[in-house]
């Protein structure tokens, strides 16, 4: 969408308004799919919300290629903003319960880098089918989009269902045999199987008949791993990332770069930086730490965004100030992406208890697209409002209280199994 919505406003006559709500309304869709998918991973299993997430990926970029006009445009990003929504509460959901103790902060952070990925080869197919005529470009565009589906849909044949999915519907024996070929030692499978049976049998025990939502009401514990997931999930968005990775080419213009094909290609920078960084994420989460990471991601990610802000506020637009923007930017996206773009789902998806993981993670993916969405479909109006300096140094306000709320809220989870944070956050 970032290079796509450059084409679509000179083919269709989109006005900024109108790509504003285009680049946010995804996000607000998404929470059908989030609030569906605890519902579906809960009953259907983990796989197979894998699997309609990737139908509705297919669909969605290939409606949006078709489209003729704003109607269709919009009925196509609600397709795909459904599929979003499925796909960011499952795929973290997954990879904790299907992860040993010692590698889940590194498979949990794949679902991260693969969606970095994915917004890098966006970036670099806007670069290489703008040269095509303005009707076709943004259409190839979109449906390149879909091309990633079919990988998945091969992928998806080959993934063993949740072993703790597994386990909540009585069927251990299948529980153990995927513990056996995901565990470091088949003694650490046998331990992974006691665990979860404990925690099952926990379950069952305080259910009552009533669901787990009745927990909320009389455990203070889970009330606080509620609390911690919904705010975690708010700062992470909250802090402006998609203002950058939606809106790059209008901010670096803003600095003064004026060619389309080097803005096009800065972006293709930029999404190179926002991959790569979460690699070292995935080296370091097992190694140093959730926490000392989440730290350091929102003190760089609030510093980089004061000298953004600055840039605009004290200085006019200029080479200098451009090349000094586009460090700042990608200073800013790489301190987002070492932490607290990955690590904001790893931590989520590790401390909520087993009986409401689902649930618990579409609520917080709800929160998550809530705040991407105001981002998103607020940003143009925000930065003609109150100036592109003070849209930036709101946001390092922002960074500043995640940091705060960091430091203040979030014991280190790293080597804990899944079981023992219910002794951590008292939610059993």
């Amino acid at each position: 969408m970032s290079g796509a919505q450059i084409f679509m406003a000179e083919d269709l006559g989109v006005s900024d308004e109108q790509i504003e709500v285009l680049s946010g309304v995804i996000n607000i869709y998404s929470l059908v799919g989030a609030l569906l998918a605890g519902w579906t991973s809960d009953r259907l299993g983990r796989r197979l919300t894998i699997v309609l997430a990737n139908a509705f990926f297919l669909a969605g970029p290939l409606a949006m290629s078709l489209a003729a006009g704003y109607v269709v445009l919009m009925a196509g990003r609600f397709v795909a903003g459904v599929g979003v929504g499925y796909a960011l509460v499952i795929a973290p959901v997954y990879a904790a319960e299907i992860a040993p103790a010692s590698s889940r902060g590194l498979l949990t952070s794949l679902p991260e880098i693969f969606i970095n990925t994915g917004v890098m080869l966006s970036y670099v197919s806007n670069f290489v089918f703008s040269g095509l005529p303005v009707h076709l470009s943004w259409r190839v565009m979109f449906a390149a989009g879909a091309l990633p589906t079919v990988l998945l849909a091969a992928g998806v044949l080959t993934m063993p269902e949740s072993p703790r999915w597994l386990a909540m519907k009585g069927r251990l024996a299948e529980a153990k045999s995927v513990l056996d070929k995901t565990s470091d030692s088949p003694a650490e499978a046998d331990q992974r199987l006691l665990e979860i049976e404990d925690v099952v049998k926990s379950s069952d025990q305080s259910d009552g008949g009533g669901g787990a939502w009745r927990e909320l009401a009389t455990k203070p514990g889970v009330r606080r791993v509620l609390a911690i997931v919904l705010t975690l999930q708010f700062f992470q968005q909250a802090s402006g990332i998609d203002s950058v990775v939606l809106y790059g080419p209008r901010v670096l213009s803003a600095a003064g770069v004026t060619s389309t094909p080097l803005l096009l290609g800065l972006n293709v920078l930029l999404g190179f930086a926002k991959a790569g960084s979460i690699l070292i994420a995935m080296a370091l989460t097992d190694r140093v730490g959730r926490r000392p990471l989440l730290l350091a991601s929102t003190g760089g990610m609030a510093a980089a965004l004061v000298v953004l802000g600055t840039l605009f506020a004290a200085f006019d637009a200029g080479a200098g100030v451009a090349a000094a923007s586009v460090a700042a930017v990608v200073a800013f996206v790489v301190a987002f992406s070492v932490g607290f773009g990955p690590l904001a789902w790893v931590y989520s998806s590790e401390i909520l208890p087993l009986r409401m993981r689902g649930q618990g993670a579409g609520l917080g993916t709800a929160m998550n697209r809530i705040m991407s969405g105001v981002v998103t479909m607020t940003f143009i109006s925000l930065y003609q409002g109150i100036t592109m300096a003070g849209a930036f140094y709101l946001y390092a306000a922002v960074a500043v209280a995640a940091f705060v709320f960091v430091y203040a809220c979030l014991p280190e989870t790293r080597g804990r199994s899944l079981e023992d944070m219910e002794e951590l956050f008292h939610t059993k």
